[in-house]
């Protein structure tokens, strides 16, 4: 018979040590942004288990504002040397074996340079060592306790805490807990908060591809009646393939060897960067967009995957997450402040109605380009291409998206600022 026993109190309880959980953690607990909360994050998972480059081949593209975050919470000097600056985002839309589009759409840093001084428009960083280097920080910060691996079995909300409870007996307890794990998230589940959305028939291929030529940290969006083919830069003469098909298709594609594969591959690369060819596994995950009802709850706060999962062909479902956190953390200080209930709805209330648009927002936007772009609809096809072209041609309105793609637009918490 398990007896429950109290392990530690802490001021806040963190559900799930991914990339966003931990990045929670560390931005509440290294006080950049105001005094320093106590922090324990419970994650299911062994952490050293997910730097393994196996575990996950997935890279996530850090925008500008979220990269600033970064800075304030010294990850970034932590992953000199492993992330890969992004110059130039180039837009294009096209058919298989028939090339691009000559319509157009190009973002270059340089544009916005007086706004950014002169920084990219982002960093793009492989998962595992992005894991890495947050995990590195966390293990310096005194504040913060990591349980793992260990199991939520149940969280308990009760009038001035939440009590964590783990499949081992012990309780975390703390004003608040954050659910931080993720699009299924048990924590939600269990609290009863209802999600809205829906499964796209597509799934996104992903894998690293060696090239002959350099890519000038050049990242490509190329629409094709599948999905988005994304060919995305990373440290040296490789490039992480983000490729949506059909889900049947991308069965067949995920079948065949790397020689047939790299082949498929070329054939939509182009030879812009020369002969292309698979560096390692591939992986395939189904896509699908899910806004959750509700953002809070008393005592509890959801983030990143757990409030809002999106189609990635924007690149910015991590980027969501880091400004869930960095929105958080200002309430929570704040609040602090001034001697209110972290926990309170009310206090919760103002996260929620900060982020809530936002979510929704890009959510909504990287819906519509996807119900745009993929498909073989020649009004469609004109009407698009005509689209593109038109943007990049009025500066304003191409610096406008450029600095959407930098995270640089809306109210900024304090962390994202500089």
């Amino acid at each position: 018979m398990r007896t429950d026993i109290l392990h530690c109190e802490a001021d806040i309880v963190v559900v799930g040590g991914g990339l966003v959980g931990l990045t929670a953690a560390l931005a509440l607990a290294s006080g950049a942004a105001g005094a320093p909360f106590r922090v324990v994050v419970v994650d299911a998972f062994d952490p050293r288990a997910a730097v393994n480059a196996a575990y996950d081949g997935r890279n996530s593209s850090i925008a500008y504002a979220s990269w600033r975050l970064f800075e304030a919470l010294g990850v970034a000097d932590r992953l000199r040397g492993r992330e890969q600056p992004i110059n130039d985002i180039l837009v294009t839309d096209g058919k298989v074996r028939e090339g691009a589009s000559p319509m157009f759409l190009h973002f270059a840093a340089a544009e916005i340079a007086d706004e950014t001084g002169d920084a990219p428009l982002g960093h793009f960083v492989e998962n595992r060592h992005l894991r890495e280097a947050l995990l590195d920080a966390v293990g310096d910060c005194d504040g913060i306790e990591l349980i793992a691996p260990a199991s939520v079995a149940d969280v308990v909300y009760a009038p001035g805490y939440a009590d964590v409870h783990l499949d081992d007996g012990r309780v975390v307890r703390g004003a608040l807990c954050i659910a931080a794990d993720g699009r299924g998230s048990p924590v939600r589940e269990k609290a009863g908060i209802k999600t809205i959305g829906w499964s796209y028939d597509q799934a996104g291929i992903v894998t690293t591809m060696v090239h002959d030529k350099p890519h000038e940290g050049v990242a490509q969006e190329y629409f094709l009646p599948g999905g988005p083919f994304a060919v995305l830069p990373m440290t040296g003469n490789r490039s992480s393939l983000v490729w949506t098909e059909t889900q049947s298709v991308a069965a067949d594609l995920m079948a065949l060897d790397d020689e047939a594969f790299a082949s498929e591959a070329q054939d939509r690369f182009g030879t812009y960067l020369g002969a292309c060819r698979p560096d390692g596994p591939r992986w395939s995950y189904p896509l699908s967009l899910q806004l959750a009802r509700d953002y809070v709850k008393p005592r509890l706060a959801l983030v990143g995957d757990a409030a809002h999962g999106i189609h990635p062909l924007a690149g910015q479902g991590y980027n969501l997450g880091v400004r869930d956190v960095a929105a958080l953390v200002d309430v929570l200080v704040e609040a602090r402040k001034v001697g209110l209930d972290i926990g309170a709805l009310t206090v919760l209330d103002r996260y929620q109605r900060w982020r809530r648009f936002d979510s929704t927002a890009l959510a909504v936007m990287t819906d519509g380009l996807n119900r745009l772009f993929s498909n073989d609809i020649g009004p469609l096809r004109v009407l698009r291409d005509l689209g593109l072209g038109l943007v990049n041609q009025v500066g304003p309105a191409r610096r406008l998206f450029m600095r959407q793609a930098a995270g640089a637009v809306g109210e900024l918490p304090t962390l994202m600022r500089g």
